[in-house]
């Protein structure tokens, strides 16, 4: 067997017409049918990240077992557009050898790292 890429990454709200309204207006992922879904086609290069942490890891909230990371083109640019939505960071954007980090919340608290490599 040969993993090929994510297949998906599904979740329960309690709102889903909020989630899909900030989904689309924050991250650019537009969510406009029946099925509550879209599918995100990768860019050449792009990559997916598959990691496991520790059960105390301060990484991402505790009572979160798992975190979203979406890969973007342009940090400077992403950050310009959260702070016209008023969307805050939940920590300082960090630098290092795998590239450029930042984290916000969703409407049901759920962190989202987003990453430019």
């Amino acid at each position: 067997m040969k993993i090929i890429g994510v297949g998906g990454v599904f979740w329960r709200t309690k709102n889903i017409k909020e989630l899909k309204k900030w989904y689309t207006e924050v991250l650019g992922i537009s969510m406009d049918n029946e099925w509550n879904g879209t599918m995100i086609q990768p860019d050449t290069g792009s990559k997916t990240i598959f990691s496991f942490f520790n059960e105390d890891s301060d990484y991402f909230p505790a009572e979160q077992p798992v975190m979203l990371n979406f890969q973007i083109e342009n940090m400077e640019q992403c950050l310009v557009h959260l702070e016209k939505l008023g969307i805050p960071l939940l920590k300082e954007t960090e630098k290092s050898e795998f590239g450029t980090f930042t984290w916000i919340a969703d409407p049901d608290g759920r962190w989202i790292e987003l990453w430019e490599k």
